[in-house]
């Protein structure tokens, strides 16, 4: 089998490496820099955690009931690229203006937009994968989408970093620097987008029909049907809806967990960025694994160890725990969201990609939804944001039991 990348193969994955730069964004400053403007006015750490929970559900939220849609409707002959350009001009438009938010709450409706641009235009890129790779090559090609996101967005990071942790040395504000940040990271999103934008063409496809979007929704409702009857998809996205829960709630929660625990901020971007490093070559190597072991083992092997993740989440106090937590993060993470993309891609009709994708998606920004909001609840109803974090446990394993029924279907 061929191993090199095609050109084609590369410019898919430069996206990961442009949009990884967003989510690491938000994954680690953004909550830092929220904060810090929620503390202007007056707010206190659990209501800080609870909204930025509340603004993390209401963009998955949306993206679970438009995804779909959207995904049916960029099955039609050139429609996936036109959409995949819109969402992401939109996703990185909404970064740059976040430099220029002056209170908590503009902050948070312009996030919510960027959210949710973002996750729309994952929909059309993990639709995409059909079209760019064979069935063989899939497993590989999706890993290293995922470990060359994680490195790779590494660079604008280090240079926001520097600028917001030495920007007092340069005469910078912390506003300034972080309206620098989001303007590098939007130019980079936007960059690394260019070579997929040039050279991507829809392989699969539903010829085009009149009232596009009446014709999509019931294309849509007859896949829901047809899903339910396929039993392998159906608890393939039941055991995905829980088990994803955990991993994007860590993944999205994770700065702003941290924050609330009181460690301290510096520390926390550094263990986050050293999760990045440590997820690029153990992303490769799950990648490698799949040519020998079968991707449900390695997909099940993931699933438990975040179990053990969520579950010492509970007596995580200091910060050397949190590096603990980041660093076995970094080793399971991209195994978990590279297998399951390209599993997923493997078992449905390749002319419906995006209808299953953004099925797909109401799964994953639906449980995603779900792990935000039991956080931000169980945080405020105990005044403990360890119990919320420990949560995901159950919900780990609930995802690992239906998994494994669907492995042997």
């Amino acid at each position: 089998m061929k191993t090199s990348l095609t050109k084609l193969e590369k410019a898919w994955i430069l996206y990961d490496i442009g949009n990884s730069a967003f989510i690491l964004l938000v994954s680690t400053m953004l909550p830092i820099y929220f904060n810090y403007l929620a503390g202007l006015d007056g707010l206190s750490n659990v209501e800080y955690l609870a909204y930025w929970g509340y603004a993390m559900s209401i963009s998955t939220l949306v993206v679970a009931l438009i995804g779909p849609v959207l995904g049916t409707i960029a099955d039609t002959k050139n429609f996936k690229k036109k959409l995949f350009a819109a969402s992401m001009v939109i996703g990185a438009l909404c970064c740059a203006l976040l430099g220029i938010a002056s209170s908590w709450l503009i902050f948070l409706v312009i996030f919510v937009i960027a959210k949710i641009s973002y996750s729309t235009s994952l929909i059309f890129y993990d639709a995409m994968l059909p079209d760019i790779t064979t069935e063989q090559r899939m497993d590989t090609v999706s890993s290293q989408g995922y470990a060359w996101g994680y490195i790779g967005s590494c660079l604008p990071f280090a240079v926001s970093l520097v600028l917001v942790l030495g920007g007092s040395s340069f005469g910078l504000s912390m506003t300034t620097a972080m309206l620098f940040t989001f303007l590098i990271t939007a130019i980079w999103w936007v960059a690394m987008s260019f070579p997929l934008l040039k050279n991507y063409r829809q392989k699969y496809y539903i010829e085009h029909q009149e009232h596009i979007f009446q014709n999509s929704l019931g294309r849509l409702w007859h896949t829901l049907k047809t899903a339910r009857k396929d039993t392998k998809i159906f608890y393939f996205l039941i055991a995905y809806f829980f088990y994803i829960d955990g991993v994007y709630t860590i993944i999205e929660m994770a700065t702003a967990y941290g924050q609330a625990l009181g460690l301290d901020s510096n520390g926390l971007l550094v263990a986050l960025l050293m999760t990045q490093i440590v997820a690029f070559p153990c992303s490769l190597i799950f990648g490698s694994l799949s040519k020998k072991y079968d991707n449900k083992a390695l997909i099940t092997i993931c699933i438990i160890a975040y179990t053990g993740i969520a579950l010492f989440a509970l007596v995580m106090s200091t910060q050397l725990h949190f590096w603990i937590l980041a660093f076995v993060v970094g080793m399971f993470q991209g195994g978990i969201q590279a297998l399951s993309r390209s599993y997923f891609a493997k078992i449905i009709p390749a002319d419906k990609a995006g209808e299953y994708f953004g099925i797909m998606d109401i799964c994953g920004k639906g449980a995603s939804f779900l792990g935000t909001a039991i956080i931000s609840m169980t945080s405020q109803i105990f005044n403990s944001v360890n119990i919320g974090v420990g949560m995901l446990a159950a919900i780990f394993i609930l995802g690992l039991i239906v998994f494994r029924k669907s492995a042997t279907l």
